[in-house]
C-alpha cells in the first residue's frame, strides 16, 4: 500500500451515483464490491475529504441522512500521520459510536495536523420512528484503502463490510 506523507450534504444514491455534492466539489459515491460496498470520496482538501467520508459512511447506515438532527456533539481525537490509516481509524471510530451509542452523525468539522486528527461530529441517537436504517455496516476494511492527492483535489476509496 502506498504511504502518504505526513501532513503539517447529501443523499445516499444507488451504487455509482453521486451521494453528495456541496458548494466546492466535495462528494461521496458508493460502488459495488463483491459482498461488500465501496465508498469513493472526492474533496478539494484532506479536511473536507475526511468530513465527507464521515457523511458517506453514515449515508450507508441511514437512508435519510438529511433527517438526522445535530442535537448532540461529540469531540474526537485520533493520533496518526499517515492519511490512509488515519482515515481508516476515523471511520472505525465513527462506526464504534454508532454501534455502542446508536449515534447517527451527519455534520463533521475536521482538523488534521502533524499529530493526527481532531474533529467535532454532530448528530442524534437513532430513532426508529424517524430514521430509516439501511445497511448494517459491520466493519471498515483495509482492502483497497486509498487516500491520494490528484490534480484537482483529493480522492479516498474505502471498502466496508456489510
Amino acid at each position: 500500500m502506498p504511504r502518504m506523507p505526513p501532513i503539517g450534504e447529501g443523499r445516499r444514491g444507488s451504487a455509482g451515483a453521486i451521494g453528495s455534492q456541496s458548494a466546492g466539489f466535495a462528494m461521496y459515491e458508493t460502488f459495488e464490491h463483491t459482498a461488500d460496498l465501496g465508498l469513493r470520496v472526492r474533496a478539494p482538501n484532506p479536511l473536507e475529504l475526511f468530513a465527507e467520508a464521515g457523511r458517506g459512511l453514515f449515508s450507508l447506515i441511514v437512508a435519510n441522512l438529511d433527517d438526522v438532527r445535530p442535537a448532540e456533539q461529540v469531540a474526537l481525537e485520533i493520533e496518526g500521520t499517515q492519511l490512509d490509516y488515519l482515515l481508516f481509524d476515523w471511520l472505525n471510530e465513527l462506526l464504534f459510536l454508532f454501534e455502542c451509542r446508536h449515534l447517527l452523525l451527519s455534520q463533521f468539522e475536521v482538523r488534521i495536523d502533524g499529530a493526527g486528527l481532531k474533529a467535532t461530529a454532530r448528530g442524534e441517537t437513532a430513532d426508529p420512528a424517524r430514521h430509516e436504517l439501511d445497511h448494517e455496516v459491520k466493519a471498515i476494511t483495509y482492502h483497497r484503502l486509498k487516500v491520494a492527492q490528484e490534480n484537482n483535489g483529493w480522492l479516498a476509496e474505502i471498502i466496508v463490510d456489510i
